[in-house]
């Protein structure tokens, strides 16, 4: 080890690596590029998790989306064509008979679903928005975000209120949001009859599942305004945390297929959307880009320290004759070795910290930005320096026994052949 702190070591290695400019630069593009690949896309596929994790924050993630439909087989003396129902009694039913339920949040709407909207009006200014009828439960399926106000609350409900929660644009619609109109308290007009605006809520850009371009009020005045009764339009069944919700789904079905008199086998009577599944798709698609960006970075980086070798073996060649004087002077064949070893490693741990660097000034970049784009979903793309510090020692491991190969041919050279070489 003591060959590591001689100075005339390090200038040996300065002098050979000065002479051959070119080839050494071209050498360390290899296990750069390599490791510039491992960070930077390791760190934008971070960045994607981090972007779709924040597109869906505050969102429910483990839920099911069910709505009735009609039934397609004949059942019970039920013909076929037969239009299914939801009903807030259903939703006490379903969670007392499956466990693994958490909540269920049950809505109804107007203008989604094939449903056409209503038309909000104020001061002259109107136009035809969706209208849902939610629980206060529903806020946490999609956590919104509040720009003015509160959401509907248990008072709402038992109450039947005529308040109402708007989306940004119908905020923008009918009030003054250049100059940050506080619409609290200020009446709009909704099927002839008016509602006070106690909310406001923005939906980012391109993100979530819902839009501002609606409105919410509370379910009972709802019911109340479309004569529906416990009749809901949809339900959104939240799993507890470690349930897995395709048996939710499954279960949930049967239920309501048995109370219902619906046919076992009967696929159309009621659909759902699986959303717990579909995330985990993207996060399943995610961490196998991660896992994909490991095996390329780690075999590109492998790449890069053969192509050392390769030239360490040419530059042992060339000096053969400076070997031969060395060991004729009395260098032992281990220091001629060692040399040819740390000439290695230098030049692959200086590759590899110049493609760390640039990998990490790509994503300072790509994070500024991608910043405040709602849009787009990426964001703070980090890597985890565990990860890179372990793919630095696996490269610095391949470095010294790569060298190894042109390390035992300097020290095979004979010191007499290698002073005859030409």
């Amino acid at each position: 080890m003591n060959i590591l702190f001689k100075r005339d070591t390090w200038q040996e290695i300065y002098y050979s690596l000065r002479n051959n400019k070119l080839r050494t630069f071209l050498t360390m593009i290899g296990v750069g590029w390599g490791m510039f690949l491992y960070v930077s896309l390791l760190g934008a596929a971070k960045g994607m998790e981090n972007g779709f994790n924040k597109l869906f924050s505050g969102f429910a993630t483990n839920s099911i989306f069910l709505w009735p439909q009609s039934t397609n087989i004949p059942y019970e003396g039920f013909a076929k064509g037969r239009k299914m129902d939801l009903h807030l009694k259903d939703i006490d039913y379903i969670t007392k008979k499956i466990p693994e339920v958490d909540y269920i949040s049950p809505q109804s709407v107007r203008g989604n679903f094939g449903t056409a909207g209503e038309q909000i009006s104020r001061n002259g200014k109107k136009n035809t928005y969706m209208i849902t009828g939610d629980f206060p439960v529903g806020n946490q399926i999609s956590k919104k975000k509040l720009l003015f106000g509160r959401f509907i609350n248990d008072a709402d409900i038992q109450g039947k209120k005529k308040v109402i929660v708007i989306g940004e644009e119908i905020y923008k619609n009918l009030f003054d949001a250049k100059k940050n109109e506080n619409p609290i308290g200020k009446s709009v007009n909704l099927k002839g009859i008016f509602f006070n605006v106690i909310g406001v809520f923005r939906v980012p850009r391109g993100g979530g599942m819902e839009s501002d371009n609606g409105a919410y009020i509370p379910f009972s005045t709802y019911s109340g305004m479309y004569n529906e009764g416990d009749k809901i339009g949809f339900m959104a069944i939240v799993g507890k945390p470690n349930a897995e919700a395709a048996i939710i789904e499954t279960k949930v079905k049967d239920e309501l297929k048995k109370i219902n008199h619906v046919s076992p086998e009967d696929t159309n009577a009621f659909g759902t959307f699986n959303l717990a599944k579909e995330f985990k798709k993207v996060t399943g698609f995610l961490t196998g880009m991660q896992l994909l960006t490991i095996v390329v970075g780690t075999l590109t980086i492998l790449a890069g320290v053969i192509a050392i070798s390769n030239i360490l073996l040419i530059t042992v060649k060339e000096r053969t004759k400076e070997i031969g004087i060395r060991r004729a002077l009395g260098a032992k064949p281990a220091e001629v070795r060692n040399q040819i070893l740390l000439e290695s490693v230098v030049i692959t741990l200086s590759s590899g910290l110049l493609g760390f660097l640039s990998g990490i000034f790509l994503l300072i970049i790509l994070n500024i930005a991608t910043m405040n784009n709602d849009a787009f979903p990426f964001s703070n793309p980090t890597v985890d320096y565990g990860n890179v510090f372990s793919a630095m020692g696996i490269m610095i491991f391949l470095g010294l026994v790569i060298g190894l190969i042109p390390a035992q041919r300097a020290v095979k050279i004979k010191p007499i052949e290698a002073l005859r070489t030409e």
